[in-house]
Order: structure tokens, then sequence, then C-alpha cells
């Protein structure tokens, strides 16, 4: 549900726009009040899940982001519906991390574990894309205000298995909130997911742009300095000083920034160049879901146990890597089968490899009172992703297309010339994510520890918290 929201609302704006009567400078913030909130909590709801019980703030998050999902449906103005945007923001950054460290406290058995982390990654592989297809059936078929409603009916479903079938999860004992520390990291992430959204929708030059990005680097580097001084940290730094957590972190950074380019760009080509429907456009798009999903389970359950992390992060960023090489081949009229199903299996392939082992990674050998953070930093790492490949990729892309206009006009833009160079935007954009997952594979590669993942790799817990409770391994 929360994954899928960061694309299915896309389709949804142009209808919502017709419908409510807001600007095209408007429209940007209703999906950039849903990554500001969204974002800057990640960190602090997280360890909010450990200190009062991830069940009940994984209850919690799915009662207000249905609410706030209702209430984004009935809009009536522009004003309503950026609230209930970002009030989704907020109930999605307290979901996420419970969700996931729920897993990691819960399946202790190494097979069990293995298959909920590769179901896991299945659908954070395939969540943006069934998006697309989701987004798209429902504006054409119903309205886009169903994209905020169906919400209502994945909670329902997940609140009911969450209250029966969820056992309940203990409180981290003599636990304490790093209020400087959410201060910190809380206002550093919003100046930097806020500075990359005006550097996509205005330049980098910008003070908007550049200003807050370095107010937001300023914040971190203060949130670092501080957590290695404070007694009870947010985020403990025996969680990200671990080669493999902080690889696992890295990888879904990198992942999300070169994904980007992947899900927009590819539905731009397939809607304005070769005309296709939103809804097929999404049909289009389900082999890469698939083979992500497939690759995931597989991925956890035979191959992490077995070799480790590193060979399929390598494999997972060499796959992207040649399956935007393959896009940057399509032009004007190429055909699906020819020119996209190729490319789509193979980067869905790479994606089910990169996300399942990086949920199952970032969360392994860690303390159960630290799991909700833990849970958190990969999040954490793919809205960050996210919010730069946004800013980067929509910056070469323009820059390309002017280029190639400014290059080949002669007199008045002809249609023709205007798709030519709108291609040549997206297969600039493909070359720079085939860059982007060449470096991931490199730079993860080196940092990822070799061979399985061990269990002496267990972060110890704090002697105040081993005093209060038994130990567990």
């Amino acid at each position: 549900m929360v994954v899928l929201d960061l694309t299915v609302m896309n389709l949804a704006l142009p209808s919502a726009q017709r419908a409510l009567h807001f600007s095209a400078a408007d429209r940007q913030w209703v999906v950039t009040a849903y990554a500001l909130s969204f974002g800057s909590l990640l960190l602090f709801c997280g360890r909010l899940a450990d200190l009062i019980g991830r069940k009940a703030t994984f209850l919690t998050g799915l009662i207000g982001f249905a609410a706030a999902s209702a209430a984004g449906g009935a809009a009536t103005g522009f004003p309503m519906l950026v609230t209930a945007r970002a009030c989704q923001g907020v109930f999605g950054a307290l979901l996420a991390p419970s969700a996931l460290s729920l897993l990691a406290t819960t399946f202790k058995d190494p097979k069990e574990r293995a298959k909920a982390f590769g179901v896991y990654g299945m659908v954070a592989a395939a969540g943006g894309g069934l998006g697309l297809l989701l987004g798209g059936a429902l504006t054409s078929s119903l309205s886009w205000r169903w994209c905020m409603y169906v919400n209502v009916i994945f909670a329902a479903v997940a609140i009911i298995g969450g209250a029966l079938l969820v056992p309940r999860q203990a409180r981290a004992v003599g636990g304490r909130l790093d209020v400087p520390g959410v201060v910190a990291v809380s206002g550093g992430m919003f100046c930097l997911v806020y500075g990359f959204s005006n550097a996509a929708s205005h330049s980098w030059g910008t003070p908007s742009a550049w200003g807050f990005l370095a107010a937001g680097g300023a914040l971190l580097a203060v949130f670092a300095a501080w957590q290695s001084r404070t007694a009870h940290p947010l985020l403990p730094p025996r969680i990200v000083l671990d080669r493999n957590r902080a690889g696992a972190y890295l990888t879904i950074l990198i992942s999300g920034a070169g994904t980007f380019g992947v899900f927009l760009f590819l539905v731009y080509y397939m809607q304005v160049t070769l005309g296709y429907s939103a809804v097929r456009s999404g049909v289009a798009m389900l082999p890469m879901v698939l083979f992500s999903g497939t690759t995931a389970t597989l991925g956890n359950t035979r191959l992490l146990p077995r070799f480790g992390p590193r060979p399929m992060v390598v494999a997972g960023m060499l796959l992207n890597t040649a399956g935007m090489l393959w896009l940057t081949r399509i032009d004007v009229h190429s055909g699906y089968a020819s020119a996209l199903l190729g490319p789509l299996v193979v980067t869905g392939t790479g994606m089910g490899l990169i996300f399942g082992m990086a949920a199952a990674t970032g969360t392994f050998g860690v303390a159960p009172q630290d799991a909700g953070v833990a849970s958190a930093s990969i999040n954490t790492g793919q809205q960050l992703g996210g919010s730069i490949g946004t800013a980067l990729l929509n910056t070469i892309a323009a820059g390309a297309t002017s280029g190639y206009l400014a290059d080949h006009l002669h007199g008045r833009p002809t249609p023709q010339l205007l798709q030519l160079a709108a291609v040549h935007g997206y297969t600039t954009v493909f070359w720079w994510c085939a860059g982007i997952f060449a470096a991931g594979a490199v730079i993860c590669g080196a940092l990822l520890r070799s061979g399985p993942l061990a269990r002496s790799e267990t972060v110890s817990e704090p002697a105040a918290t081993r005093a209060d409770q038994p130990s567990t391994v």
C-alpha cells in the first residue's frame, strides 16, 4: 500500500487537476506533500515503533493511512487534497518501518525468515509497477478518487489480519526518545527532500534548491555527530557501522535513484511517444513486475542463504545496467516485443535480486529493540534515493531534449522533431541510469562482505537493556 502510493497518484494527477481546478504549478505539491512528511519522519517513527511496540504502531499507521486516503478521495478542493496527502505521508512513515520490523522480529527460523523477506522484496520491487497498472485502470474506468479510496480496502484487510494474527510486540525496556536527534534528522531530511523537489521542478541554481540542500546536509552532519555522543541515540552507530547493513542501506539508495528512470521516463515514452493508454502502459510493465517478484522470492530463499548478499547485489546491479543499456536503443517507432519486453524482463530480474536482499540484510543481526529504526533506515534510503533520482534525471532529460532541439531546429519545430528530441532525452536518461547501476555494482560490491550472513553479526544489546531483559540470540 505504501510503495504503490508512490506511483499510483502520478497517473491520477491530470484528472484530479481538472476536477479540483488547481494550477500546474500547484500540481507538484500533491506528490511533494507526501514525500516531505514521509521522508522526514521515517527514522523518528521507526524508533517510536521500538519504544511503544510495533503492533500498536502498525495498526495505528494502517488506520491513519486509510482515514487520510478516504479524506483525499473525498477532497472538495486543492487544500484538502494536499493536507490528506501530507497525512498519508505521516502515517506511511509510521507504517512502513513497523511492517518491516515485524518481519525481522517475528520470523526466527532462517527458512521462514527467508520466505518472509522474499515476499517483502517482491512487494517492494513490484509495488511501483503495480501502482502504474492500478492507477491507470482506476482512473480510466472509475475516477481518480478511487486511487485514494482503494487504500481503504487494502487497509481493512490488513487491520483485521494484524489485529488477529500478529503477536503482541514487546517494548524496548529503558529506552528514551532522542529529541535533539529527532529534530536534527527530521529537519535534515525535510530540507533534502524539499531541495531535490525544487531542483526537479525549477533548477539547481534557485535558492529554494541549493539553500535547502545545504541546510539539509548541515543538519544531517549535526545529527551524525550527536548520535555518537548521546546516551540514547535515535540511530545507534552500531547499526550503520556494520558493513553488510551499511551496504544494504547504500544499495537501496543507489537503486532508488536509478529505478526512478525505469518507471517515470519509460511510462512517458510509452504514453507520449508510442501513444499507449494509461491501462496499456501499466499492462506493458507487468513482465517487470512478475520477474521482480519471482526473483525476489527465489533469491531470498535459495541464493542469499548460500552465497550471501554481495553476489546478489552485484548481479542485480549489473542486470539493471544491461536493461538500461538495452533501453537506449528505443526510437520513435519501436515495437513493444522488439524494444521493451527484453529490457523489462532483465530489469525486473535485477530489481528482485536487490530489494529482497536489502530488506533481509539491512535488518539482519539487529537486536529487537533496534529493529524499527533499522527498518526505517531502509525506507529512508529508498525515499532519499528516489528524491535524488527525480531531481537529477529530470534535469538531465530536460537538458538533453533542449540541446537536441537547439542542434536540429530550423524554423518552427515539427511534431516529428519534438518526438525525436523527447526520445533523445529518454535515452540520455537511460545511459545515466546505466552508469548509476554500474557504479552501484562496484561501490556496494566492495562494501558488502563476501559469504553468507553469519550469526556473529548480531548487534550487542546496550548494557542498560540487558540488565532489564533476558538475553536474546
